[in-house]
């Protein structure tokens, strides 16, 4: 840092070339022109170029003073917005919380929610993130988790949000399709989500299984997200395997349909840890309560099981 001359002459230059003038400057920074005077040829001298046309009245930058103007506005006004930053972050420590879940979890259940505990905490910050993983785990800086399975976890203060149930979803004329064919799901296109980051979750497969409908045999898609998944669904690509998480809130506004009682409970819930370091934090209590009992907004899906094919 040695070949940067004193804070003291770069602000200085900087005042002067904001304001146009030596003695607005010195107004400013609440000294003498003289002492303005001083430190603009104190910094020539650490440069060893003029810096300012003394030949024009007023006195306008060189060519080089104008190139040293804009580097010394950018860094200073860097240095301004990191330290507000700081002081930001600094006031907000207390009332800041970061939770993690997956990213379907995430655009579809969460944050349509968040509005409702703004209007009852605004002055709380809720950061989310959400990790590869389908199950996302606390590190530094995590306060909560939101996590899918089929028990609690014993990382920190744990409660049930919901039980989360299956079901075939898609739009009307494709869900009217699979009702009336005989064969029903086996032939219609169906859309999977397959990844290693989304293990954890039942697909088709599974799901077929389970309510003892055989094996499929029509066209099907494959995607490793329930977001590219949602998107095909709703371009009328096929038919998914829907979840209270991610697609309740469109089959309950009607963008999409779910199959009738195509429900399963494959006996999975949702659950919210709040972390063992948080458990102190005023703002993530606030948050555990307020999201124990979001979930009362929207009903689950059906739940009866399909008749055998």
């Amino acid at each position: 840092m040695d070949r940067l001359p004193p804070l003291r002459l770069l602000v200085t230059f900087d005042a002067v070339q904001r304001l146009g003038s030596m003695q607005l400057a010195a107004a400013e920074l609440n000294v003498t022109p003289p002492a303005v005077t001083q430190a603009i040829r104190a910094l020539e001298d650490q440069v060893g170029v003029p810096l300012m046309d003394r030949g024009s009245k007023p006195s306008v930058p060189t060519e080089a003073g104008a190139r040293l103007a804009r580097a010394t506005r950018n860094g200073l006004g860097l240095i301004a917005d990191t330290i507000e930053e700081i002081r930001f972050s600094a006031g907000l420590a207390g009332r800041q919380i970061t939770v993690s879940c997956t990213l379907g979890m995430a655009t579809y259940w969460l944050m349509p929610r968040l509005h409702g505990f703004y209007r009852r905490w605004p002055d709380i910050m809720v950061n989310v993130q959400a990790p590869s993983s389908d199950l996302p785990a606390f590190s530094t800086g995590i306060d909560i988790a939101l996590r899918y399975g089929a028990e609690s976890w014993k990382d920190g203060e744990t409660m049930k949000l919901f039980d989360e149930r299956a079901c075939p979803v898609g739009r009307a004329a494709l869900i009217e399709t699979a009702m009336a064919d005989p064969e029903g799901l086996r032939t219609v296109p169906l859309i999977h989500v397959r990844s290693p980051h989304a293990h954890h979750w039942p697909g088709w497969p599974e799901y077929f299984a389970s309510m003892n409908l055989g094996r499929p045999h029509g066209p099907k898609q494959v995607f490793d997200n329930y977001i590219q998944a949602v998107q095909a669904t709703l371009d009328s690509r096929g038919i998914m395997l829907g979840w209270h998480s991610i697609t309740d809130a469109l089959v309950a506004d009607g963008t999409l349909m779910a199959l009738p009682g195509g429900g399963c409970d494959f006996g999975t819930a949702y659950y919210v840890t709040c972390g063992r370091e948080s458990l102190r934090k005023s703002a993530a209590q606030a948050f555990m309560d307020w999201i124990t009992a979001a979930d009362e907004e929207r009903s689950g899906t059906p739940d009866v099981r399909l008749p055998d094919l």
